[in-house]
This record gives C-alpha cells, sequence and structure tokens, in this order.
C-alpha cells in the first residue's frame, strides 16, 4: 500500500500518483486541487480543461504531455492482457482480500463504482474512441482548433445565498434568550405549586415541559438556513453543445395512481401530458405511470392521453407554453397572448382548446361507463377479458404508448417513452401499497431505460415549470454538488385552495421555514412528490465522497490508523443486526467485484455467474435488472435482447420477484409505514447521502389539495398514524444509525420531530381541557404571582412573538401563514393526532391494520364548493367537545363573577385569556363545522354535547382537584344546623 501522507484523489479516492520528477502529481497549480493521473484524463476527454474548484485553464504543457502520453498508452494497450487492464481504480482480482473490501465500503465511496470501474472503462475507451473518430473526419482541422470549451463551462451550476448575518444573528440570539427563559420559567413553576388544585398545577407543568421540548425539535434544525440560485444558462452550455448530441442526463418519471374514481382519469392525463411536454430532450425523458388497482378505466384514458399527446407537445414546445397541463393552463384568467408574436398563435390556441374539450368529453364518457361494473367483467377492443376485472388477483401488465413504439407527433417529431404499468397481485401476499409500486417501477425501468435519475409524482401533481427538470440537474450534475446528493426535493404548491387557507393545506411554514433549514445541515426530507433521485441511492449504496469509518476488529490494521492498536479509544461493539447486514454488505461487495470482467463472457455465462453470487440475495432474480445496477450513468445494457426486454420486466413486478431480497429493508422505497416517503429519506441521509432542497421563482409542480375539513383531517391522520408506525420500528430515529456516525445531530433532531410529534396530541388535549375545569371549579394553575413572577411571564410571551417575528422576516412567511399554521397545529393536535396515536398503539399491540384511505382528488368546478361540505367522522368529535366545554366554562366564570362581586373579576381575567386562546385555535374547526348554511351533522352535535354535559356533570361530583374539607370542620358546621 502507498504511504497514508500521499495526496488522495478528490474525484476517485485513489493516491494521485507521481510524475515524471518523482514528485506528486498536480493538474492545476493555482489552487492544487487533487486529482490523479487516471481522472485527469478523463475530464480532458470529456473536454473539461479548466480546474473543477477555482476554474483556472490547465498548463497547456501539462495537456501536451498528457495527450502523448496517452497515446502511447493505446498503442500499448493492444499488446497488454485483458487481465493486466488498469481502470480508475487499480483493483485487481488476485490482491483483493476481505479487508480491503471492508475499508472501501467504510470509505463511502460505492460499490459500484469501486469494483467494477474497469469494466466501465474499457465501455466508454470503445464509444469514445469511435465518437472522437467520427468527428475529427466531421470536423475541418481550422474548426477543431478554434473548438474550446466555453467560459462558462467550468463554472458552478449553483450557489448557495446564506441568509444575511442581520437578519439570521438577532434570530439566533432570541432563540438563546427564549432557551434561558423557558428554564428561569420552569423553575419558578416548578417550586411554586398550587396547593388548593394540586392536580390541575401537575398536569399544566408536565404539559408544559413537553410543549418546550417540542419546540426544541421544531425549532434548533431551523438554526442554518440558506437559499440556493441555480445557473440554467451554464448547464446548457456545459451539456448541451451546438452541433452535437445532448450529454443530459436521461430522467425517468413515476406517476402513481390506484383508484381512478377517487383519483380522476383527467388529473392524472394531465400530469401525463405536463412531463411528455417537458423542455427536455425527448430522448431523455420516459413516464412510468403505475396503475395499483388494475382499471381499465385508467388504461383506456391513458391510450387517450398518448393519442392527445401528439398535438399537445408539439403546441407546447413551439409556443413555450406555461404551464404545460391543458387543464390548468386553459383556466388561467391571465393575457395569454402576452409575449406572444406569432400570429398563428391564437387560432392554433382555439384549434387546440376545442381539441382538448373534446378529449375531456372521450375522458368523461370513459368515466360514466365505468360507474357500473358488468357482471361478466370488463372486455377489451378486441373481445378479451380486462385481465385486471379481479384487483386483487390478476397478472402483471405493461403497455408502452410512446417513444420507441413508433408513435411520433402530428409535425414527425419523436415523443418521450409512456408506459402502463400494473403489477401482479395474488391473494395471499403483502402489496405494500404505495411504497411497493414504486419498488415495482424502479425494476421496470431499469429494464427498459434505466435513466440514471428518477422523478416522482402523485398523479395530481403537474408540472408546472417546464424547466423543473434542469433546475434540478444543475444540482445532479454538477461535478462539484452533486456526488454526495440523493435526491433533489421540490416545495409543494397547491391549486384550488380557498383564499384565507383555513385549513393551512398550503403548509406555507413548513415548506417555507423547516425545509430551508434542513437544506443548510444534511438536506430537506422526502416528503413523497416532487422529488428528483439518484438512482444509486435508492439501490442502497452509499455516497462516494464519504470518509472512512473506524472499524472495530483488531485484525484490520492499515496505514490509515483505524485498528485498536493505532487507536487505543474504547469503540462501541456493534449489535447483531448491524453485525449482519456488514456481512450482507461484504458478499454483496465481493459479488460485484468478480463482476469487473462480465462483458467478457456470453449471455450464459454471464446468467451463470450472477446467479452464483448474492446479487440475487438483494436485488432479486434478473440479470438483466442486476447488470442495469452496475451501470452509474444509466443506460439498457448493451447484452440485452430488446425482443426480450417486455418479458424481463414483467418479471420483475411479479408477485414473488421480492422475496428473499433487500426490496423495502435497505433498497428502494422502504416498507414498514403508511408514510414510506419519510422513511426512505431517512435512510439515505443514514448511509452519509445529502439532499438538497430546490425552490425555483416559478413553482416547479403544482397539485390539488383536500379542502373539506374532514378529507383534510383524514389525510393528517394517515401522515401522523405513519410517523407513530416509525417511531414503533427498528428505524426509529431514536435508536437507528448511530453506529456510522453519518447522520447529523441536527438533523436527527428534525427526523425526531417528525416522529413524535403525534404524541404531543395526549398534552395538548389536557392542555386545551384545563380553562374550561379552572372556569367551572374556580380554582387556576398558576398562584398569586409576585413581581419576578409577572416578569418571567412577560419575558416568554414576548420572546414567543420576537422569535415568530423574526423567522417571518428572513423566511418571507406571512404573518397569517404562520397564525393558519398555528391554528390547525391545535386542530389537528387536538383529532387526528389523537387517533394516530391509539391506531398505531392498536397495530402493534393487537395487530389491528388500519387501511390506507386514498385522499380523494377535486374534480369539482365549482370554486371551492367542497370547502362547505361536512362529513361524518370521529375525528370531529374531541375538538367539538373542547370547544363547548370552553364555551360553557366562560358562561360559567362570567356568571360566578356576576355573583361574587368585584373581588372576582381579577382571577376571572387569566382564565377567560386561557379559554379564549382555545377557543381562537379552534375557530377554523368551528366555521367548517358549520358549512355554508351554518348546518352541522346532528351525531356530531348529540355525542358532542352528551359527552360535554356528562364531563361537567362529573366533574361537580368528583371535584378531584380541588382539596377536601376535613371530617372536624364538616362536624363543626353541623353543630350550628338545626334539624
Amino acid at each position: 500500500m502507498m504511504e497514508s501522507g500521499a495526496p488522495v484523489c478528490h474525484t476517485c479516492g485513489e493516491h494521485v500518483g507521481l510524475n515524471a520528477n518523482g514528485e506528486a502529481f498536480v493538474a492545476c497549480h493555482e489552487c492544487n486541487f487533487p486529482i490523479c493521473k487516471t481522472c485527469f484524463e478523463y475530464e480532458l476527454k470529456e473536454g473539461r480543461k479548466a480546474c473543477l474548484r477555482c476554474g483556472n485553464p490547465y498548463d497547456e504543457n501539462l495537456l501536451d504531455d498528457i495527450e502523448k502520453a496517452s497515446g502511447d498508452r493505446s498503442t500499448m494497450a493492444a499488446q497488454l492482457n485483458k487481465s493486466e487492464d488498469v481502470g480508475i481504480h487499480a483493483r485487481h482480482i488476485s490482491s483483493v482480500s476481505t479487508l480491503d473490501s471492508e475499508m472501501t465500503e467504510d470509505n463511502g465511496n460505492p460499490i459500484w463504482k469501486n469494483r467494477v470501474e474497469s469494466w466501465k472503462e474499457k465501455k466508454s475507451k470503445k464509444k469514445k474512441t469511435s465518437t472522437k473518430v467520427e468527428r475529427e473526419a466531421q470536423v475541418p482541422p481550422e474548426q477543431q482548433m478554434e473548438d474550446k470549451p466555453a467560459a462558462n463551462a467550468s463554472q458552478p451550476l449553483s450557489t448557495i445565498i446564506p441568509i444575511p448575518k442581520n437578519r439570521l444573528a438577532p434570530y439566533r440570539t432570541v432563540i438563546v434568550m427564549r432557551l434561558v427563559i423557558l428554564g428561569l420559567f420552569f423553575h419558578y413553576r416548578v417550586t411554586n405549586p398550587v396547593d388548593s388544585a394540586f392536580g390541575l398545577w401537575l398536569t399544566s407543568v408536565i404539559c408544559e415541559i413537553w410543549f418546550a421540548f417540542s419546540w426544541v425539535l421544531d425549532q434548533f434544525p431551523k438554526w442554518y438556513p440558506i437559499n440556493r440560485e441555480t445557473y440554467i444558462d451554464r448547464l446548457s452550455a456545459r451539456y448541451e453543445r451546438e452541433g452535437e448530441p445532448s450529454e443530459l442526463a436521461a430522467v425517468d418519471f413515476f406517476v402513481s395512481t390506484v383508484d381512478p374514481l377517487k383519483e380522476p382519469p383527467l388529473i392524472t392525463a394531465n400530469t401525463v401530458l405536463s412531463i411528455l411536454a417537458l423542455d427536455y430532450p425527448v430522448d431523455k425523458v420516459s413516464c412510468y405511470v403505475s396503475d395499483d388497482g388494475a382499471a381499465m378505466l385508467s388504461f383506456e384514458s391513458l391510450v387517450e392521453t398518448a393519442d392527445f399527446a401528439r398535438k399537445w407537445v408539439p403546441f407546447c414546445k413551439k409556443y413555450s407554453i406555461e404551464p404545460r397541463a391543458p387543464e390548468f393552463y386553459f383556466s388561467l384568467k391571465i393575457d395569454y397572448l402576452k409575449d406572444k408574436v406569432q400570429p398563428s398563435f391564437v387560432k392554433e390556441r382555439r384549434a387546440m382548446k376545442r381539441d382538448y374539450e373534446e378529449f375531456k368529453i372521450r375522458i368523461n364518457a370513459l368515466v360514466a361507463k365505468a360507474q357500473k361494473t358488468p357482471e361478466e367483467g370488463w372486455t377489451m377492443q378486441d373481445g378479451t377479458p380486462w385481465p385486471g376485472n379481479n384487483t386483487r388477483d390478476h397478472p402483471g401488465m405493461i403497455q408502452v404508448f410512446l417513444g420507441y413504439s413508433g408513435a411520433r407527433d402530428i409535425e414527425g417529431n419523436e415523443l418521450p417513452r409512456l408506459v402502463y404499468v400494473s403489477r401482479e397481485k395474488r391473494p395471499g401476499y403483502q402489496h405494500h401499497k404505495k411504497a411497493g409500486a414504486e419498488n415495482a417501477l424502479v425494476r421496470v425501468s431499469a429494464v427498459l431505460t434505466n435513466a440514471p435519475f428518477i422523478l416522482n409524482l402523485d398523479c395530481d401533481h403537474y408540472v408546472n415549470n417546464s424547466k423543473a427538470v434542469r433546475e434540478a440537474m444543475c444540482f445532479l450534475m454538477d461535478p462539484q454538488v452533486g456526488r454526495d446528493v440523493c435526491y433533489v426535493q421540490f416545495p409543494q404548491r397547491f391549486d384550488g385552495i380557498d383564499r384565507s387557507d383555513r385549513y393551512a393545506n398550503r403548509n406555507i411554514v413548513f415548506f417555507d421555514v423547516n425545509m430551508k433549514g434542513l437544506d443548510g445541515i444534511q438536506g430537506p426530507v422526502y416528503v413523497g412528490t416532487g422529488c428528483v433521485f439518484n438512482r444509486q441511492a435508492l439501490y442502497g449504496y452509499g455516497p462516494p465522497t464519504m470518509p472512512s469509518l473506524p472499524k472495530s476488529s483488531s485484525s484490520s490494521c492499515s496505514c490509515c490508523g483505524c485498528c485498536s492498536c493505532c487507536c487505543p479509544g474504547k469503540k462501541a461493539p456493534k449489535d447483531p443486526s448491524e453485525l449482519y447486514r456488514d456481512a450482507k454488505r461484504e458478499e454483496l461487495d465481493a459479488a460485484i467485484f468478480n463482476l469487473r470482467e462480465i462483458e467478457n463472457y456470453d449471455d450464459y455465462e454471464r446468467s451463470m455467474l450472477i446467479s452464483q453470487m448474492s446479487f440475487e440475495k438483494t436485488f432479486g432474480l434478473s440479470s438483466v435488472f442486476i447488470e442495469s445496477t452496475l451501470m452509474e450513468n444509466g443506460g439498457v445494457a448493451e447484452s440485452a435482447n430488446p425482443s426480450t426486454l417486455i418479458k424481463e420486466a414483467i418479471h420483475v413486478i411479479s408477485i414473488g420477484y421480492e422475496e428473499k431480497t433487500e426490496w423495502g429493508k435497505e433498497i428502494g422505497w422502504i416498507y414498514g409505514s403508511v408514510t414510506e416517503d419519510i422513511l426512505t429519506g431517512f435512510k439515505m441521509h443514514c448511509r452519509g447521502w445529502r439532499s438538497i432542497y430546490c425552490m425555483p421563482l416559478r413553482p416547479a409542480f403544482k397539485g390539488s389539495a383536500p379542502i373539506n375539513l374532514s378529507d383534510r383531517l383524514h389525510q393528517v391522520l394517515r401522515w401522523a398514524l405513519g410517523s407513530v408506525e416509525i417511531f414503533l420500528s427498528r428505524h426509529c430515529p431514536l435508536w437507528y444509525g448511530f453506529g456510522g456516525g453519518r447522520l447529523k445531530w441536527l438533523q436527527r433532531l428534525a427526523y425526531i420531530n417528525t416522529i413524535v410529534y403525534p404524541f404531543t396530541s395526549l398534552p395538548l388535549i389536557a392542555y386545551c381541557s384545563l380553562p374550561a375545569i379552572c372556569l367551572l371549579t374556580g380554582k387556576f394553575i398558576i398562584p398569586t404571582l409576585s413581581n419576578l413572577a409577572s416578569v418571567l411571564f412577560l419575558g416568554l410571551f414576548l420572546s414567543i412573538i420576537v422569535t415568530a417575528v423574526l423567522e417571518l422576516r428572513w423566511s418571507g412567511v406571512s404573518i397569517e401563514d404562520l397564525w393558519r399554521n398555528e391554528q390547525f397545529w391545535v386542530i389537528g393536535g387536538v383529532s387526528a393526532h389523537l387517533f394516530a396515536v391509539f391506531q398505531g398503539f392498536l397495530k402493534m399491540l393487537a395487530g389491528i391494520d388500519t387501511n390506507f384511505t386514498v385522499t380523494a382528488k377535486a374534480a369539482d368546478d365549482a370554486d371551492f364548493g367542497e370547502l362547505y361540505i361536512v362529513k361524518w367522522t370521529t375525528l370531529l368529535i374531541p375538538p367539538t367537545t373542547l370547544l363547548i366545554v370552553n364555551l360553557v366554562g366562560v358562561v360559567a366564570g362570567f356568571s360566578d363573577a356576576l355573583n361574587k362581586g368585584y373581588e372576582a373579576w381579577g382571577p376571572l381575567f387569566g382564565k377567560v385569556f386561557f379559554a379564549f386562546w382555545v377557543i381562537l385555535h379552534l375557530y377554523p374547526f368551528l366555521k367548517g363545522l358549520m358549512g355554508r348554511q351554518n348546518r352541522t351533522p346532528t351525531i356530531v352535535v348529540l355525542w358532542s354535547v352528551l359527552l360535554a354535559s356528562v364531563f361537567s356533570l362529573v366533574w361537580v361530583r368528583i371535584n378531584p382537584f380541588v382539596n377536601t374539607v376535613g371530617s372536624t370542620t364538616v362536624a363543626q358546621n353541623c353543630i350550628s344546623i338545626d334539624c
């Protein structure tokens, strides 16, 4: 091995080597950026002749020497044996031991890069040599000399814009001051109990301590907020040179749908059309639509969508239409002639609008036809029965509509590929809902197109910004940024929400405050849609730039000083599950290494080689799919037979494919929770990846949100239930992922907050009941305030207000959005979150599973018609009860104060203020409960009044928090009574 003091290449992790003078090789003499000769040559072949770090051009003498040396090597290479071929990473089968594989894995370099580089290098050499010869033959020598990379080709594709110090410094100062004031406040509360109402006092203190803990979990991950800016023009200059094929990376789009009656096909069609019309090379875009309900309605709607796309896509690209979802484009109430200069636009727009209205009629006819299922089941146009008539027992189905099938648009141009996928389902098998459907799409897309990046969207989230993918590529394709990025997350934006956003559907505080804070740590959490993934991160690999980890084995002494003799510090032993996973990874590592010469085998030998290794234990029994996982830059394997690809794609979505593999455990979307998004992103961050938050000026994607109160609460219930499931699983952030030390502490705090917030419902519902109890009993949770206590309370309230104001200042969020978020935090906390906690524990203790409810997508043309509809659900009972109890308490408090006189008004003020705090937070719920015509379901009123009355009567009878009067006092009082 080389000495540990030698510089290490920033690109591949190998030592940079020596130059002709015996000194360390230096490519850039301006910044001494460490890069080895092989990687340097690779950069030159790619046309990048400027330093990756500083952007200065390399020395011309060095370039000439390298070109001469590479020419000599290419001449000698023909005489060398293939076993002596050395790729970017000089590793040989005979010289690699188990120790080497362990060290390489822990260095963070992904297995697929370190162990099959020779195989990839051979293919790249062949392609680039032939391409270079062809180009030189076509381009005159004079033009070759003038063809130099653009000046901005070496510039970064994105930059971080920090929050100004004059905004961030006061914000952090107030947070620290608030923390100190909280400590003094709790010292006062604990040392000054209320003896006359000890139970009420103790309950309030416990609740307040939990609220403070929740605030810490929510606040400190926002310590390093940042903004980012992208440069799409530089991306085009680097990867889209005039007269050459586009070098932008391919992207596979995933659109998932389940029930076309709850998720209208017209909405899904608009999402698909907006993807097909992207401002991106058509040969780089493939759209996969997952129909997990195997509905013939979804299939026929996609047939109509593919036909309409032949007209819509060229129209959008010709006139640069935004947005490129026709339903939302034609409904825009703006001047559509602005910036349009072509006279034919008006005529073609009218014709296109007429075509779209006819398309809508055809889709609506299909929906009307699907309302009643025939007794014999659905039949296709050729008379054969629809394979998905039994949605729980049907084979896998794949249909390619556009792209390589030969279909082109009306102008004769190629269209992106569109693929319909419905995975196989059989009784008795666990299908894992959306996560299982997404994993099926990962495998199908790897077999058919294998793009290096994946963008997943819900069926109701259309592309609002046609350059959204380019925005993401500014991070993922930037060699300085994208190497350790697992995904780029876009914020969720919504259409069709009422102006006041009564139920905080926009979730502005989370997307514009919390996510910006996480972007400054290790990256935003994955929120389930509008996310561009690095495919290799989904395969369970680690990032290439991850630093080495210390080994616990005493036998692993090496130059890096990882053994116990070199580092005498005591190491924590790994638990058995960690050791088992490490052994599995080492086994996979060895298997991949042996595939470095896979191109030397024919199809049969390759299949035999793969079947003998542990690859199938991880990825399943598909040699085509396994070979696709080795391709860092994507693309279909050359050994694949196009005629058998569809058959292989059907195989990878078969019902038993995932059995005894790592799908859903270590690779793909992770199973175990209905909120698979949080769990999947968490696993990636634990491996050392980072994510990036991209907020373009024009929102990248827009979707629909349930503005109806009941639907909104059910949506929040599903999210909270998923968090409880993660809390009760082995992936809980409280204890998972500590071994590697790759998850930053503030990032861990954020993930802990995402899984413990439903439990805040228990202290919250108790705290919201306290005002009514105090008003009904005449007691209070706080003793008579002294001057010091008054200062503490005033300081606490001021710190809360100032923190919110300063947060609004640096984030740009409005005070109305902050107040709506605060209100719905209380509404959801005392209803959906409470039910989620109980359902989660029932599922764990009693095995009672809760059905996944698909959120209905709005398709009504009436403006905000859904807002005023009240649907019966048990989630409405707890907040309604709290409202009635607090209103009754306010009336009782004022009545009692009127009877007792002037002295009672002072103590009443604090109690009434407390009660109004609860009522104001529940006011949007009250408006939603009344509906447009001030109507409320009778069952809700009856249950709420019944519970409030019972609670009040029992309270008056038991009176548990008031000191009982001694028996002696009672006897003395009875003496004076004349019976």
